[in-house]
């Protein structure tokens, strides 16, 4: 079937329903007096023509997309739609928050502050009934390795990132050592070895945060590379970009896509 033959209406609404767990969300509603095509653009593109791609599922999606509102900082009405819609869709809070601090990496301790308010707040009112309430209470930072920060960090950036990875870090060498040595410790040493969230989940949700902040192009072909080290797919990286149209825009996805492109070809050529 063609893709103007669908129903995009009605595949779009059957997900949008799932998501904000009740039979008529609210943006059905929120434009008919000034803009009534927008309501009906934003269950059809969306969700009748985006979330209704089966590259990635709609836990990994609402992860995307809560990585990609999180670093974008001022969209904190639709990261609790999409904070709420994870929980219906089976992310437990735990995941949620992991995304969330994920991108304290990405986007600074500001978003991700405002973002886990919002989390906080969605989590209040979802009561004990939904998302294993109880399971984001234990903290672990990885420190039961016993290995120090520097060496836990080093070797989360060489598995996850390889050659990539560690060409960033030997290019700051000459000029900012501590910063170098900072990516190491925090970003690997102390974030990306949390449990809670697995690296492929990571990669995805970082591969969102940097193609929709549309100024980490560099950033965004390291861990393009990572998330196809930790066994994503080629699929997986184009669907997770191709979902930042609908968050960040037409520009920050094309974008996104010829750094995936570049990534792809060197692998192949050095394959």
């Amino acid at each position: 079937m063609a893709a103007n033959d669908r129903d995009r209406f009605g595949e779009g609404l059957t997900i949008l329903r799932e998501l904000a767990g009740e039979e008529h969300p609210s943006v059905l509603d929120s434009f008919s007096d000034v803009a009534p095509d927008l309501g009906r653009f934003t269950v059809e593109f969306p969700y009748g023509d985006i979330y209704a791609r089966q590259a990635l599922t709609l836990r990994q999606r609402q992860l995307a997309t809560i990585g990609a509102l999180t670093a974008l900082g001022h969209a904190l009405p639709q990261l609790r739609f999409h904070i709420n819609g994870a929980l219906n869709v089976g992310c437990t809070r735990r995941e949620i928050t992991e995304a969330i601090m994920h991108v304290v990496i990405y986007a600074g301790f500001p978003a991700t502050i405002n973002a886990l308010t919002v989390a906080k707040d969605v989590f209040e009112a979802a009561g004990q009934e939904r998302g294993n309430a109880d399971e984001n209470t234990a903290e672990t930072t990885g420190k039961e390795s016993g290995e120090s920060r520097y060496d836990r960090g080093w070797r989360a950036l060489s598995d996850i990132d390889g050659e990539a990875g560690e060409a960033v870090i030997k290019s700051l060498a000459d000029i900012a050592p501590d910063l170098a040595r900072y990516i190491i410790e925090f970003s690997f040493g102390d974030i990306y070895v949390r449990p809670g969230l697995d690296l492929h989940a990571r990669e995805i949700v970082t591969i969102a945060a940097c193609t929709a902040l549309g100024t980490a192009r560099p950033q965004l072909k390291v861990h393009v590379h990572g998330l196809l080290n930790v066994g994503g797919s080629k699929e997986e990286v184009v669907e997770t970009i191709l979902q930042m149209a609908v968050y960040a825009g037409f520009p920050a996805a094309i974008n996104g896509i010829t750094a995936a492109r570049e990534v792809f070809t060197e692998r192949a050529a050095a394959s």
